[in-house]
């Protein structure tokens, strides 16, 4: 059985991701599907739409065979740690056959040669990235800028690296060569609307950012109803009625303000993400917002932000301090190790099958039941979907501990 694997977030799953779905198959004339999917907090630093089972019924009902969590340490990381976290979770399953990302350029053998190279001079490259965001510029432009002065082959400069999924896909390779992973990878290009496109320009095709708009907008739900499946719209639905949704960043705004108020500079400068001084900004910030009557993350945010540290980079920060993720929890030499367990969130009738066979060969231990002695890093899941229930309207006891008496979901097909 030819196994694909594919790395997503589905904030929520839309019309783009079935067409991923589709040709990740396609391509890889792949039998099976085994989706690495973050939980309840995503990659940019942000609370996802709707929890991550909702999430996982509509990847399951898309076709996915198997849904596993990219744990917290991981899923709301930069890309290159992001990527190993996921790629380790695949290559540590022992049965994924392929890796299938989509990409801004689909050209996948640019992607490789930089990918080999950059395995190479990892040290070299880092202190590029300082000494280009020394002057003052962002992320991303310092990354591409760092590239493209250590690896001046003329192919490189066609590679634009600001783009989000070329940057993840280029970390989904530098994982695979740095772990000397089997998993084949393949890339199809990204269709009709851009990673952080607001506006829609498509009559079927949007991107997350610009459904996520539209529904916090409150726009006609017939409206942004055409860029997904009916099956996310029904999850939707069912999450938005029960309180359970739609969640942002204000949903936990009183959480972070308590946090943001009750800790010191000092206290601060212990989270991990908060790094140069950015605890004395966070707090000297905080008093300017007197103008304003209520407390707002965006506010706060909008303050914050200077061309050094990006929009991203704040909320990441702001979600460690809330989640209390100290830099003695996320070091180095823990990232390096990959994901320790495979935390199970549903399965198909096939995926049961597969979980058989992994059994056999998964590297690390597989849980579908979490009980009272766990390891810190999962606890460090349950702490989060604890939080993450707090955004809900009227969270229940049992939804804040969710984890230990929510089984995996499991759809007949």
């Amino acid at each position: 059985m030819t196994t694909v694997g594919i790395i997503v977030e589905y904030n929520p799953l839309h019309n783009g991701h079935e067409y991923h779905f589709e040709q990740s198959k396609k391509i890889s004339n792949a039998d099976a599907v085994i989706a690495v999917m973050s939980g309840n907090f995503l990659q940019r630093g942000e609370p996802s739409i709707v929890n991550k089972w909702a999430r996982t019924e509509m990847a399951l009902h898309m076709g996915a065979d198997l849904v596993i969590e990219l744990p917290v340490i991981y899923s709301s990381q930069p890309a290159e740690w992001f990527a190993f976290g996921a790629i380790s979770a695949l290559d540590a399953t022992g049965i994924v056959d392929h890796l299938c990302f989509g990409s801004e350029s689909g050209e996948l053998e640019i992607l490789q040669t930089l990918a080999k190279k950059l395995k190479e001079e990892p040290v070299r490259f880092g202190v590029e990235v300082k000494q280009q965001l020394k002057k003052g510029i962002n992320y991303p432009a310092a990354y591409t800028s760092a590239i493209q002065k250590i690896l001046p082959f003329e192919k490189s400069e066609h590679m634009d690296l600001s783009q989000p999924n070329n940057t993840l896909g280029l970390h989904y390779l530098i994982a695979i060569e740095r772990l000397n992973s089997s998993i084949q990878p393949l890339t199809i290009t990204r269709q009709k609307a851009g990673y952080h496109q607001q506006e829609v320009t498509d009559q079927r095709i949007a991107s997350a950012t610009a459904i996520r708009k539209l529904i916090f907008e409150k726009q006609n739900q017939s409206y942004f109803s055409q860029y997904m499946p009916n099956y996310t719209y029904e999850v939707l639905q069912r999450e938005f009625q029960s309180g359970r949704g739609p969640i942002d960043w204000e949903c936990l705004k009183d959480q972070l303000l308590y946090k943001l108020l009750s800790i010191t500079p000092t206290e601060c400068s212990h989270y991990f993400e908060v790094t140069e001084g950015l605890e004395n900004r966070l707090k000297q910030t905080l008093p300017e917002l007197h103008s304003d009557s209520s407390f707002s993350v965006t506010k706060l945010l909008d303050l914050l932000k200077t061309k050094r540290y990006t929009r991203t980079k704040l909320q990441r920060t702001l979600l460690r301090i809330l989640l209390n993720h100290y830099k003695t929890d996320i070091t180095i030499d823990k990232l390096k190790k990959g994901t320790p367990y495979l935390r199970v969130l549903g399965f198909s009738d096939k995926g049961q099958h597969l979980l058989k066979k992994m059994k056999k060969t998964s590297k690390v231990p597989i849980i579908t039941k979490v009980n009272k002695n766990h390891t810190s890093l999962l606890e460090m899941d349950i702490r989060a979907t604890s939080i993450y229930s707090l955004s809900y309207q009227n969270p229940s006891a049992k939804e804040m501990f969710q984890d230990y008496y929510q089984p995996p979901l499991i759809l007949k097909q």
